[in-house]
């Protein structure tokens, strides 16, 4: 009895030693091949955490940008708004002539120095190729003011021998009418034109912006206009006082109608840019918002994978074990 006893012991202990355990197959039919990628038996849930902290510190740096614009565009609306009132006078008086014929035209195309603003920049630089492209001709000649960065960066490209002038960090101080005019008057002094075209974008709402364009003409062909008859004919019906001549007044209510209109383009602009700016940066906190709960249903879908299948092994040895 005592020997049958040993026979049968040592029977259950060879065959607990040499029976398969059918792991491998258990594992493939709980692990799906989205979560094992070319060959690997799991994911691991490190790196799984590693890329939700990421995430989610990125969505705390999207909402902090878009506080900071909103604070911004606070500052520079009403600024803006009350800057529209120096150049309408003159829109009156002097008109605005888009579709006038001249042989010297000069772009000014505003934009921003910093990027994550959506498409302002590009629209900008969009609508100065397209009055470029209308205004060439044979014995014509049009020329870029760039003011900005970003459209500096992609007029570079394909127009650079038309580009006359380029200014950077406009807005790295706070904007105000004196700069803005001496910023005017350096491009008045190096620039030869017949008329300017500015090229900015109008704010509307956070969500809104009207690419716009306001043409300044020299004295020379605000003369000539007025000459002809045409929008500008009505600068003879105002009396002229002291020694200045017509000439001289026309100078001086060009270069100041240039600077006005600068000065309101620019924060128009720059009002565009912060609204532009808060729509971008919400946009893309709502995005890192819906990529962490995927993310975090993978973690919980791969921890609960990886737990499950422990569970399996322990209960697979176990059975093995009893034979």
């Amino acid at each position: 009895m005592a020997m049958a006893a040993l026979r049968r012991e040592g029977r259950r202990f060879a065959g607990s030693i040499t029976a398969p355990r059918p792991m491998p197959a258990i594992r493939s039919a709980l692990i799906s091949d989205e979560q094992v990628p070319l060959g690997v038996r799991s994911i691991s849930t490190q790196i799984v955490r590693n890329r939700m902290k990421s995430v989610r510190n990125i969505q705390k740096i999207t909402k902090a940008m878009k506080m900071v614009a909103a604070s911004k565009l606070r500052a520079i609306q009403t600024r803006a708004e009350n800057s529209r009132g120096l150049w309408q006078p003159f829109t009156a008086l002097l008109g605005d002539t888009p579709g006038v014929e001249v042989k010297k035209n000069v772009i000014v195309t505003i934009s921003s120095d910093k990027g994550l603003c959506g498409g302002i920049n590009s629209t900008s630089v969009k609508i100065s190729r397209a009055i470029h492209k209308l205004t060439s001709g044979p014995e014509k000649e049009v020329k870029y003011v760039i003011l900005g960065e970003k459209a500096k960066a992609q007029l570079m490209r394909d127009s650079k021998k038309d580009i006359e002038l380029c200014i950077t960090e406009l807005q790295k101080n706070p904007l105000n009418y004196t700069q803005v005019a001496v910023l005017a008057d350096d491009i008045l002094k190096n620039v030869e034109f017949d008329a300017l075209r500015i090229v900015f974008n109008k704010f509307q709402s956070v969500v809104a912006f009207l690419p716009t364009m306001s043409t300044v003409l020299s004295p020379e062909v605000v003369e000539r206009e007025a000459e002809a008859g045409g929008t500008l004919g009505a600068l003879d019906s105002y009396e002229i006082e002291g020694g200045e001549t017509k000439g001289e007044i026309l100078q001086n209510l060009a270069e100041f109608q240039f600077s006005c209109v600068m000065f309101n383009a620019v924060l128009e602009n720059a009002c565009s840019e912060q609204g532009a700016r808060m729509s971008a940066m919400d946009s893309s906190s709502r995005n890192a918002g819906d990529m962490l709960d995927r993310l975090t249903i993978f973690y919980n879908r791969t921890r609960q994978a990886s737990i499950t299948t422990e569970l399996i092994e322990i209960i697979s040895g176990a059975s093995a074990l009893e034979g």
